[in-house]
Protein backbone atom coordinates (compact mmCIF):
# COMPACT_ATOMS: atom_id res chain seq x y z
CA UNK A 1 0.00 0.00 0.00
CA UNK A 2 1.77 3.52 -0.76
CA UNK A 3 3.02 5.43 1.90
CA UNK A 4 1.77 8.90 2.38
CA UNK A 5 5.00 10.39 1.43
CA UNK A 6 4.75 8.56 -1.64
CA UNK A 7 1.56 9.91 -2.49
CA UNK A 8 2.24 13.80 -1.98
CA UNK A 9 5.09 13.05 -3.81
CA UNK A 10 3.68 12.17 -6.91
CA UNK A 11 0.60 14.86 -6.42
CA UNK A 12 3.56 17.10 -6.90
CA UNK A 13 5.11 15.64 -9.82
CA UNK A 14 1.41 15.46 -11.50
CA UNK A 15 1.18 19.34 -10.85
CA UNK A 16 4.71 19.90 -12.24
CA UNK A 17 4.12 17.73 -15.36
CA UNK A 18 1.11 19.28 -16.57
CA UNK A 19 0.19 21.61 -19.08
CA UNK A 20 1.29 25.12 -17.86
CA UNK A 21 -1.91 26.83 -19.42
CA UNK A 22 -4.20 23.38 -17.74
CA UNK A 23 -2.85 24.45 -14.31
CA UNK A 24 -3.61 28.34 -15.18
CA UNK A 25 -6.59 27.95 -16.22
CA UNK A 26 -7.58 25.65 -13.08
CA UNK A 27 -6.75 28.58 -11.36
CA UNK A 28 -8.30 31.06 -12.65
CA UNK A 29 -11.66 29.83 -14.55
CA UNK A 30 -11.38 32.37 -17.67
CA UNK A 31 -8.58 30.98 -19.89
CA UNK A 32 -5.27 30.75 -20.53
CA UNK A 33 -2.57 32.62 -22.86
CA UNK A 34 0.65 31.46 -24.73
CA UNK A 35 3.56 33.00 -27.11
CA UNK A 36 3.31 32.19 -30.21
CA UNK A 37 6.31 32.57 -33.04
CA UNK A 38 6.12 36.26 -33.80
CA UNK A 39 5.17 37.59 -37.10
CA UNK A 40 7.83 38.30 -39.41
CA UNK A 41 7.43 42.45 -39.67
CA UNK A 42 6.25 45.01 -37.06
CA UNK A 43 2.68 46.57 -37.50
CA UNK A 44 -0.37 47.92 -36.58
CA UNK A 45 -3.79 48.52 -37.65
CA UNK A 46 -3.44 45.28 -39.65
CA UNK A 47 -6.07 42.68 -41.02
CA UNK A 48 -6.84 39.16 -40.22
CA UNK A 49 -8.09 35.78 -41.17
CA UNK A 50 -8.01 32.08 -41.25
CA UNK A 51 -7.85 30.58 -44.48
CA UNK A 52 -7.39 26.93 -44.95
CA UNK A 53 -5.79 26.08 -41.58
CA UNK A 54 -3.31 29.42 -42.01
CA UNK A 55 -3.75 32.77 -40.64
CA UNK A 56 -2.96 35.80 -43.24
CA UNK A 57 -2.00 38.98 -41.73
CA UNK A 58 -2.96 41.69 -44.30
CA UNK A 59 -1.53 45.60 -44.54
CA UNK A 60 -1.80 48.22 -42.08
CA UNK A 61 1.19 50.24 -40.80
CA UNK A 62 4.82 48.90 -41.26
CA UNK A 63 7.25 50.67 -38.78
CA UNK A 64 8.41 53.50 -40.24
CA UNK A 65 11.86 53.38 -42.53
CA UNK A 66 13.52 54.83 -45.07
CA UNK A 67 12.39 52.00 -47.82
CA UNK A 68 9.03 52.78 -47.01
CA UNK A 69 8.52 56.63 -46.17
CA UNK A 70 7.38 57.23 -49.80
CA UNK A 71 4.22 55.08 -48.98
CA UNK A 72 3.97 56.66 -45.80
CA UNK A 73 4.40 53.51 -44.28
CA UNK A 74 1.12 52.07 -45.43
CA UNK A 75 1.62 48.28 -45.69
CA UNK A 76 0.16 45.82 -48.47
CA UNK A 77 2.51 42.92 -47.32
CA UNK A 78 0.54 39.74 -46.33
CA UNK A 79 1.99 37.55 -43.92
CA UNK A 80 1.47 33.98 -43.43
CA UNK A 81 0.83 31.91 -40.10
CA UNK A 82 1.29 28.11 -39.85
CA UNK A 83 0.12 27.29 -36.34
CA UNK A 84 0.31 23.58 -36.61
CA UNK A 85 4.50 24.69 -37.64
CA UNK A 86 4.41 27.74 -35.54
CA UNK A 87 5.87 29.08 -38.47
CA UNK A 88 5.63 32.59 -40.82
CA UNK A 89 6.00 33.18 -44.72
CA UNK A 90 5.34 35.56 -47.21
CA UNK A 91 3.04 35.68 -50.29
CA UNK A 92 2.06 37.75 -52.80
CA UNK A 93 1.19 41.58 -51.35
CA UNK A 94 -1.56 43.32 -51.74
CA UNK A 95 -2.13 45.39 -54.90
CA UNK A 96 -2.20 48.70 -52.87
CA UNK A 97 -1.34 48.90 -49.34
CA UNK A 98 -4.39 49.32 -46.73
CA UNK A 99 -4.62 50.35 -43.61
CA UNK A 100 -7.93 49.63 -41.19
CA UNK A 101 -9.48 47.75 -44.26
CA UNK A 102 -12.13 44.53 -43.38
CA UNK A 103 -10.93 41.39 -43.92
CA UNK A 104 -13.11 37.71 -44.52
CA UNK A 105 -12.50 34.46 -46.23
CA UNK A 106 -15.26 32.78 -47.60
CA UNK A 107 -15.68 29.64 -49.70
CA UNK A 108 -11.82 29.02 -50.00
CA UNK A 109 -10.81 32.69 -50.94
CA UNK A 110 -9.56 35.51 -48.90
CA UNK A 111 -11.28 39.19 -49.63
CA UNK A 112 -10.03 42.53 -48.14
CA UNK A 113 -12.15 45.19 -47.68
CA UNK A 114 -12.20 49.19 -48.12
CA UNK A 115 -9.67 50.46 -45.41
CA UNK A 116 -7.87 53.78 -46.01
CA UNK A 117 -4.75 54.59 -48.14
CA UNK A 118 -3.15 57.54 -49.19
CA UNK A 119 -3.72 60.47 -50.96
CA UNK A 120 -1.20 63.88 -51.33
CA UNK A 121 0.02 64.29 -47.82
CA UNK A 122 -2.99 62.72 -46.16
CA UNK A 123 -2.95 59.28 -45.03
CA UNK A 124 -6.77 58.91 -44.66
CA UNK A 125 -8.38 58.78 -47.93
CA UNK A 126 -11.20 56.01 -47.43
CA UNK A 127 -11.27 53.76 -50.19
CA UNK A 128 -14.12 51.24 -51.62
CA UNK A 129 -11.88 48.27 -53.59
CA UNK A 130 -12.20 44.88 -53.13
CA UNK A 131 -9.30 42.79 -53.16
CA UNK A 132 -9.74 38.53 -53.82
CA UNK A 133 -6.76 36.23 -52.98
CA UNK A 134 -6.70 32.82 -54.12
CA UNK A 135 -4.67 30.36 -52.05
CA UNK A 136 -3.93 27.80 -54.96
CA UNK A 137 -2.30 30.43 -57.69
CA UNK A 138 -1.25 33.39 -54.54
CA UNK A 139 -2.98 35.73 -56.72
CA UNK A 140 -5.49 38.79 -56.27
CA UNK A 141 -7.53 40.18 -58.34
CA UNK A 142 -10.22 43.50 -57.71
CA UNK A 143 -13.66 42.51 -57.38
CA UNK A 144 -16.64 45.04 -58.00
CA UNK A 145 -16.43 48.05 -55.53
CA UNK A 146 -18.52 48.55 -52.16
CA UNK A 147 -20.75 51.56 -52.97
CA UNK A 148 -19.73 53.31 -49.75
CA UNK A 149 -15.85 53.94 -49.66
CA UNK A 150 -14.71 53.66 -45.73
CA UNK A 151 -12.31 52.53 -43.98
CA UNK A 152 -12.54 51.38 -40.08
CA UNK A 153 -14.95 48.89 -40.82
CA UNK A 154 -16.01 45.68 -39.98
CA UNK A 155 -16.22 42.38 -42.39
CA UNK A 156 -18.40 39.30 -41.36
CA UNK A 157 -19.90 36.70 -43.00
CA UNK A 158 -22.76 35.43 -43.27
CA UNK A 159 -24.68 32.53 -45.65
CA UNK A 160 -22.12 32.71 -48.48
CA UNK A 161 -22.38 36.62 -48.52
CA UNK A 162 -20.33 39.28 -46.58
CA UNK A 163 -21.59 42.11 -44.72
CA UNK A 164 -19.29 45.58 -44.88
CA UNK A 165 -20.51 47.44 -41.78
CA UNK A 166 -19.62 50.70 -40.27
CA UNK A 167 -16.65 52.77 -41.10
CA UNK A 168 -15.60 56.04 -41.64
CA UNK A 169 -15.77 57.86 -44.64
CA UNK A 170 -13.93 60.46 -44.98
CA UNK A 171 -16.25 63.37 -43.75
CA UNK A 172 -18.57 61.47 -40.94
CA UNK A 173 -19.09 58.06 -39.98
CA UNK A 174 -21.14 55.44 -42.38
CA UNK A 175 -23.83 53.84 -40.81
CA UNK A 176 -23.59 51.93 -43.93
CA UNK A 177 -24.99 47.84 -44.35
CA UNK A 178 -23.55 46.62 -47.73
CA UNK A 179 -23.62 42.86 -48.93
CA UNK A 180 -21.44 41.06 -51.28
CA UNK A 181 -22.07 38.25 -53.03
CA UNK A 182 -19.10 36.79 -54.81
CA UNK A 183 -21.13 34.43 -57.04
CA UNK A 184 -22.65 37.00 -58.91
CA UNK A 185 -19.27 40.06 -58.05
CA UNK A 186 -22.25 42.48 -56.77
CA UNK A 187 -23.62 44.19 -54.13
CA UNK A 188 -26.36 45.32 -52.26
CA UNK A 189 -27.69 47.54 -49.11
CA UNK A 190 -29.41 46.84 -45.91
CA UNK A 191 -30.88 48.01 -43.11
CA UNK A 192 -27.89 50.94 -41.98
CA UNK A 193 -26.45 50.67 -38.15
CA UNK A 194 -28.35 52.25 -35.58
CA UNK A 195 -25.45 53.90 -34.04
CA UNK A 196 -22.89 54.87 -36.84
CA UNK A 197 -19.10 54.13 -35.81
CA UNK A 198 -15.59 53.21 -36.79
CA UNK A 199 -12.96 51.14 -35.26
CA UNK A 200 -15.68 48.22 -34.25
CA UNK A 201 -15.46 45.31 -34.16
CA UNK A 202 -17.58 43.20 -36.23
CA UNK A 203 -18.61 39.16 -36.03
CA UNK A 204 -21.06 36.76 -37.20
CA UNK A 205 -22.30 33.98 -34.57
CA UNK A 206 -25.54 32.31 -34.60
CA UNK A 207 -27.96 33.71 -37.07
CA UNK A 208 -26.55 37.32 -36.03
CA UNK A 209 -24.09 39.80 -37.29
CA UNK A 210 -22.82 41.39 -34.15
CA UNK A 211 -21.34 45.25 -34.26
CA UNK A 212 -19.53 45.92 -30.86
CA UNK A 213 -17.85 48.84 -29.71
CA UNK A 214 -16.04 51.50 -31.72
CA UNK A 215 -15.38 55.54 -31.65
CA UNK A 216 -17.21 58.19 -33.86
CA UNK A 217 -15.43 60.15 -36.18
CA UNK A 218 -11.35 58.00 -35.16
CA UNK A 219 -12.10 59.74 -31.94
CA UNK A 220 -10.94 57.55 -29.38
CA UNK A 221 -11.87 60.03 -26.50
CA UNK A 222 -15.28 58.56 -27.32
CA UNK A 223 -15.45 55.14 -27.14
CA UNK A 224 -18.05 53.70 -26.74
CA UNK A 225 -19.91 50.55 -25.27
CA UNK A 226 -22.61 49.90 -27.75
CA UNK A 227 -23.62 46.54 -29.21
CA UNK A 228 -26.17 46.27 -31.94
CA UNK A 229 -27.32 42.59 -32.97
CA UNK A 230 -28.65 42.30 -36.82
CA UNK A 231 -30.40 39.78 -38.18
CA UNK A 232 -29.74 39.24 -42.09
CA UNK A 233 -33.28 37.70 -42.09
CA UNK A 234 -36.01 40.30 -41.03
CA UNK A 235 -33.28 42.70 -42.15
CA UNK A 236 -34.00 44.75 -38.30
CA UNK A 237 -31.48 45.38 -35.77
CA UNK A 238 -31.26 45.33 -32.22
CA UNK A 239 -29.55 46.62 -28.99
CA UNK A 240 -27.79 44.39 -26.96
CA UNK A 241 -25.99 43.87 -23.12
CA UNK A 242 -23.16 46.80 -23.57
CA UNK A 243 -19.70 46.29 -23.95
CA UNK A 244 -18.77 46.25 -20.28
CA UNK A 245 -15.53 48.13 -21.25
CA UNK A 246 -16.19 50.82 -23.97
CA UNK A 247 -13.18 50.70 -26.06
CA UNK A 248 -12.23 51.11 -30.11
CA UNK A 249 -9.02 49.55 -32.23
CA UNK A 250 -9.82 46.04 -30.25
CA UNK A 251 -10.18 42.86 -32.71
CA UNK A 252 -12.32 39.97 -31.71
CA UNK A 253 -13.17 36.47 -32.68
CA UNK A 254 -15.62 33.74 -32.41
CA UNK A 255 -15.25 30.37 -30.17
CA UNK A 256 -18.48 27.97 -30.08
CA UNK A 257 -21.01 29.76 -28.49
CA UNK A 258 -18.92 32.91 -27.37
CA UNK A 259 -17.74 36.23 -29.02
CA UNK A 260 -14.07 37.16 -27.43
CA UNK A 261 -13.61 41.02 -27.90
CA UNK A 262 -9.37 41.90 -26.89
CA UNK A 263 -7.31 44.39 -26.73
CA UNK A 264 -8.14 48.25 -27.68
CA UNK A 265 -7.30 51.76 -27.02
CA UNK A 266 -8.22 54.82 -25.54
CA UNK A 267 -6.37 58.34 -25.06
CA UNK A 268 -5.55 56.59 -21.84
CA UNK A 269 -3.40 53.70 -23.38
CA UNK A 270 -4.17 50.77 -24.73
CA UNK A 271 -6.26 47.47 -23.24
CA UNK A 272 -5.45 44.32 -22.69
CA UNK A 273 -8.86 43.93 -21.79
CA UNK A 274 -10.49 40.44 -22.99
CA UNK A 275 -14.31 39.95 -22.40
CA UNK A 276 -16.31 37.13 -23.64
CA UNK A 277 -20.11 37.65 -24.72
CA UNK A 278 -22.31 35.39 -24.93
CA UNK A 279 -25.29 35.85 -27.48
CA UNK A 280 -27.49 33.19 -25.73
CA UNK A 281 -28.12 34.61 -22.59
CA UNK A 282 -27.22 38.41 -23.44
CA UNK A 283 -24.54 38.59 -20.96
CA UNK A 284 -20.63 39.46 -20.80
CA UNK A 285 -17.68 37.83 -19.01
CA UNK A 286 -13.99 39.26 -17.93
CA UNK A 287 -11.91 36.99 -19.53
CA UNK A 288 -7.73 36.24 -18.77
CA UNK A 289 -6.56 39.59 -20.70
CA UNK A 290 -4.15 40.07 -22.87
CA UNK A 291 -0.65 39.52 -22.09
CA UNK A 292 0.46 42.43 -23.94
CA UNK A 293 -2.13 45.23 -24.41
CA UNK A 294 -2.16 46.69 -27.77
CA UNK A 295 -4.32 48.19 -30.24
CA UNK A 296 -4.86 47.82 -34.19
CA UNK A 297 -4.28 44.19 -34.00
CA UNK A 298 -5.56 41.74 -36.17
CA UNK A 299 -7.01 37.95 -34.67
CA UNK A 300 -8.53 34.92 -36.12
CA UNK A 301 -9.50 31.67 -34.90
CA UNK A 302 -8.02 28.29 -35.95
CA UNK A 303 -8.99 24.91 -34.02
CA UNK A 304 -10.72 26.33 -31.46
CA UNK A 305 -7.88 29.41 -30.45
CA UNK A 306 -8.16 32.51 -31.26
CA UNK A 307 -4.71 34.20 -32.27
CA UNK A 308 -4.25 37.61 -31.37
CA UNK A 309 -1.40 39.30 -33.51
CA UNK A 310 0.61 42.37 -34.55
CA UNK A 311 -0.70 45.74 -32.88
CA UNK A 312 0.53 48.88 -31.68
CA UNK A 313 1.37 48.64 -27.54
CA UNK A 314 1.21 52.57 -26.85
CA UNK A 315 -1.90 54.82 -28.85
CA UNK A 316 -1.10 55.80 -32.01
CA UNK A 317 1.82 55.09 -34.05
CA UNK A 318 3.41 51.94 -32.29
CA UNK A 319 4.14 48.70 -33.61
CA UNK A 320 4.74 44.89 -32.65
CA UNK A 321 5.47 41.29 -33.83
CA UNK A 322 3.19 39.67 -30.71
CA UNK A 323 1.30 36.63 -31.36
CA UNK A 324 -0.41 35.57 -28.59
CA UNK A 325 -2.90 32.50 -28.20
CA UNK A 326 -5.98 32.40 -26.30
CA UNK A 327 -7.09 28.89 -25.41
CA UNK A 328 -10.75 29.20 -23.47
CA UNK A 329 -10.82 25.43 -24.14
CA UNK A 330 -9.34 24.88 -21.06
CA UNK A 331 -11.49 26.39 -18.88
CA UNK A 332 -14.50 27.01 -20.82
CA UNK A 333 -16.53 29.89 -19.48
CA UNK A 334 -19.66 28.94 -17.46
CA UNK A 335 -22.42 31.26 -17.09
CA UNK A 336 -23.59 29.58 -13.77
CA UNK A 337 -20.64 30.04 -12.37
Amino acid sequence: MPTLKFLILAGFLGLCLARPDAMRAEATGTGAWTMAAPALMERTEVAAAALDGKIYVVGGFAKPSWQNILEFAISGDVEVYDPAADSWSMTTSLPAGRHHAGIAELDGFLYVVGGFAHSFLSIWHATSNVYQYNPATREWREMAPMPTARGGLGVAVYRDRLYAIGGYDGKRNAAAVEIFDPKTNTWSSARPMPTPRDHLAVVAAGDHIYAIGGRPELDYQRNMGVVEAYDPQTNQWQSRASLPTARSGMTAGVIGEWIYVVGGESEAGTFATNEAYHPATDQWRSMTPLPTARHGLGAAVVDGRLYAISGGPTPGGSFSRVNEVFNPSVASPDMRQ
